[in-house]
């Protein structure tokens, strides 16, 4: 297997694509390995095998001693050692005589005969450019072939050559090479589909392993009670795929008992909470109502400090009360009650808090952008109408006079999106990622002076959650945008009911 080579499109480098998976990395590897190999095995032995028939065909020139030559010399005639006999020469046997330095006779040998050779300028040429050391060279002619020829000193002053074909020798090398490619081919496909079992078998561990991962990293780690999935089953712990089963294994107990440590002490949080708020909610309703009849009655009697007194008495109790029912409410939330599920006017919920908004803060810009037709959702109204109070007093408290606050509607057929923009200072980059976490505040005090209960947000995200949506939040300097998201409403018959 060779790797493909970049391209170009367009004038862009395009980069192979390589195997991403390690089972697939491994068969590729040791593929490529394999493959190495064979083309390594396949060069030694082609390489090998043509220079041993070279070798041989050498041999063969050699010990002629270029008798074929000699008889073109001597035309025909035999010599005192019999060198003139001509037969019995291999077919193709190249035989020519050179008489100073021009070619004065040129034949092959063909069956029993030899035959004369027409040779060409360049033939003559590379011919007589042999050195007469009766060492065997390659010799290209354009009339016959490739050539191994040999060149002798002749008895009358002139040169004679000899030579064999090479392409028997060609031909032979070219065999074993095609007879090597099918078996590689063959051995390389074997050993890739086998290789591939072998790791898929060998890696099965990893792959139980990878899958169970991927279904932690699908569970919601970060809210109630998770059900982790069961240990991975044992492999040997003296390989490495065993140490890290155990491990992972190992790690999921660790995570498992924490959450369920966690989700022990959320349940006693939210059950202290919502016993607190019951508790709290009688003696602090008591204590605005006694604080609300002695300044009813004798308000006008008072001293002025015991009147400021009991005024103080009397905010601070109602800000006792609505502290409790906040946290009720989160309680009740946490708790996985459900809401109410009826048709709401949207846009009715938008008018009447902005007007509230208006009178509480007067002295800000509050603008609408709402569509022509009124938008209605499925939900709970005292509550939706409870978030968007929440979050124009935050942009009304949080933000100097003077500010523009923008309250925008828009619906679709899948959802309804809620904007609150302001162009005030914005939320500082420490608290914006916790601005939906109970008890954060932009100023350490409690007072509703400087401060908030820090419950405000917190509300707007479980309610908001509570109806199957989502609550978000972009901010910077001048800039500041709350966006509920909400499912659009459906009629009966499936279809939307976002607008009506």
């Amino acid at each position: 297997m060779t790797p493909q080579r970049p391209s170009r499109v367009r004038g862009w480098r395009v980069r192979p694509r390589l195997p991403h998976s390690l089972r697939a990395r491994l068969t590729t590897g040791l593929v490529a390995l394999l493959a190495l190999a064979c083309v390594i095995v396949g060069l030694v032995t082609v390489l090998g095998l043509r220079s041993f028939l070279v070798s041989r065909l050498d041999q063969q020139i050699v010990a002629s001693g270029g008798r074929f030559a000699v008889s073109l010399e001597h035309e025909g005639r035999p010599d005192a050692d019999g060198r003139g006999d001509t037969r019995g020469q291999a077919d193709g046997t190249l035989g020519a005589r050179l008489l100073r330095g021009r070619i004065a006779q040129a034949a092959v040998v063909r069956g029993t005969s030899d035959v004369t050779v027409p040779l060409t300028a360049d033939d003559a040429r590379a011919l007589a450019a042999v050195p007469a050391d009766a060492r065997p060279r390659t010799v290209r002619l354009a009339s016959l072939g490739t050539y191994r020829v040999a060149a002798w000193s002749g008895d009358d002053g002139d040169v004679l050559l000899s030579g064999l074909p090479l392409h028997p020798v060609e031909e032979t090398v070219e065999r074993l090479a095609v007879v090597e490619t099918v078996v590689f081919a063959i051995v390389l496909t074997a050993a890739g589909v086998i290789t591939a079992a072998w790791t898929r078998f060998s890696l099965r561990s990893l792959e139980r392993l990878a899958v169970t991962a991927d279904e932690v990293t699908r569970l919601p780690l970060a809210a109630g009670q998770v059900a982790m999935p069961p240990p991975l089953p044992g492999t040997r712990p003296d390989t490495e795929v065993g140490r890290l089963t155990g491990a992972f294994n190992r790690m999921l107990g660790h995570v498992g008992d924490a959450l369920d440590r966690r989700h022990v002490v959320e349940e006693r949080l939210r059950t202290f909470a919502a016993d607190a708020g019951h508790e709290l909610r009688t003696p602090v309703a008591t204590v605005r109502a006694r604080a609300e009849l002695a300044l009813r009655h004798h308000g006008d009697t008072l001293p002025d400090e015991v009147r400021h007194a009991l005024e103080r008495i009397d905010a601070e109790s109602r800000r006792m009360s609505l502290l409790v029912d906040e946290l009720l409410l989160l309680a009740r939330l946490d708790a996985g009650r459900s809401l109410r599920r009826d048709a709401v006017d949207l846009t009715r919920i938008v008018l009447d808090t902005v007007a509230d908004a208006t009178a509480r803060h007067p002295r800000h810009l509050w603008e609408l952008d709402l569509p022509e037709e009124p938008v209605h959702v499925t939900g709970d109204g005292d509550r939706l109408h409870q978030v968007l109070g929440n979050l124009l007093a935050n942009a009304g408290g949080h933000t100097p006079p003077g500010t523009r606050v923008t309250v925008g509607l828009a619906a679709d057929a899948e959802r309804v999106t809620l904007t609150v923009t302001d162009d005030g200072p914005g939320i500082p980059a420490e608290l914006l990622p916790g601005v939906f976490h109970r008890f954060t505040r932009g100023d350490s005090s409690r007072s509703r002076a400087t401060g908030s209960t820090g419950l405000g947000l917190a509300i707007v995200d479980a309610v908001t959650r509570a109806h199957d949506g989502r609550a978000t939040v972009t901010s910077r300097p001048g800039h500041t945008r709350f966006t509920l998201r909400l499912p659009a409403r459906r009629d009966d018959d499936g279809t939307s009911g976002g607008e009506a």
